[in-house]
């Protein structure tokens, strides 16, 4: 049996409503492991307040957030699958049956950058990135809804074969202008190589990583821990509250490129807002945390 458009329609707005009221298990963990730790009075309380809220909205099924964001999707598909039907379509007409029937209803957060206007419909959207599994016999399908705390603050620069000295200083750069505008504690993501649009891809794949995982490669495992002890010297803290807790994790990819080595950052705010799951062709749809 083939994954059908109408699997793809259930299980793409399943995951984009599940993003909305479900705070990720390891981003739980990690606010509380930051409240134990915070040496700020405010910060603590505030990182209590966090969590209080995530608990509500699970518990009492409500958003974790109003700013819903829009719907970005990273789709793998394994070449063992077999698919029948308008499968992009079916984003498409899953985010628009989400919109119709969720409650409380979203707000119109889909916008026309040539005109501002706002609707739940757009060029493009729900916004894809596409990608293979080789020998996989499901569609790997993630979605990561993008709004104000998690997509303004990104940036990128491209530099002619820099120093890690210099790689870290534009990360801090960007830490620094976002302040705490972007809801922290965050979730920061690098990337580092490749071309100016897969160094992006590498910065927003690094934000997908678990908190508490260890990078394989011991440059960037080094670099990470640098860069997390720095970001939370800021003293910006949860919310800009202050204190010790401004990330709580610095994940960073890279790729081989040319002379020129792009450096991207991107951030999730303090919710952290992802949800994974695999389709088989018999219709399961198997979670991941």
């Amino acid at each position: 049996m083939p994954i059908t458009y109408g699997m793809m329609k259930r299980a793409t707005a399943q995951l984009y409503e599940w993003s909305l009221r479900k705070v990720p298990d390891d981003t739980l963990d990690a606010l509380r492991r930051a409240r134990e730790s915070e040496t700020n009075e405010v910060a603590r309380k505030t990182l209590g307040i966090l969590l209080r809220s995530a608990e509500m909205a699970e518990t009492q099924d409500r958003l974790v957030c109003s700013d819903s964001g829009v719907p970005n999707y990273v789709i793998a598909i394994g070449t063992g699958v077999r698919l029948e039907g308008d499968i992009k379509r079916a984003l498409v007409d899953g985010f628009d049956e989400l919109v119709a029937t969720t409650n409380p209803p979203l707000l119109k957060h889909v916008t026309n950058p040539l005109t501002n206007e706002r609707s739940y419909r757009g060029k493009e959207m729900p916004l894809v990135t596409w990608d293979l599994i080789d020998g996989a016999e499901y569609v790997d399908i993630t979605c990561q809804p993008k709004a104000l705390g998690s997509g303004r603050w990104a940036a990128m620069e491209i530099f002619t074969f820099p120093t890690l000295e210099q790689i870290e200083a534009f990360v801090m750069e960007c830490v620094l202008k976002a302040g705490s505008q972007h809801c922290p504690p965050v979730n920061i993501g690098v990337g580092i190589g490749g071309t100016f649009d897969y160094c992006a891809k590498l910065a927003a794949r690094a934000t997908l990583r678990p908190y508490g995982t260890k990078n394989p490669e011991p440059i960037l495992a080094a670099m990470e821990e640098r860069l997390l002890k720095a970001v939370n010297a800021t003293g910006f803290g949860p919310m800009g509250t202050g204190g010790d807790t401004t990330a709580l994790g610095v994940h960073v990819e890279y790729a081989a490129g040319h002379g020129f080595t792009p450096v991207a950052v991107a951030y999730n705010c303090w919710i952290n807002r992802r949800t994974r799951a695999r389709l088989y062709e018999d219709g399961r749809l198997e979670r991941i945390e």
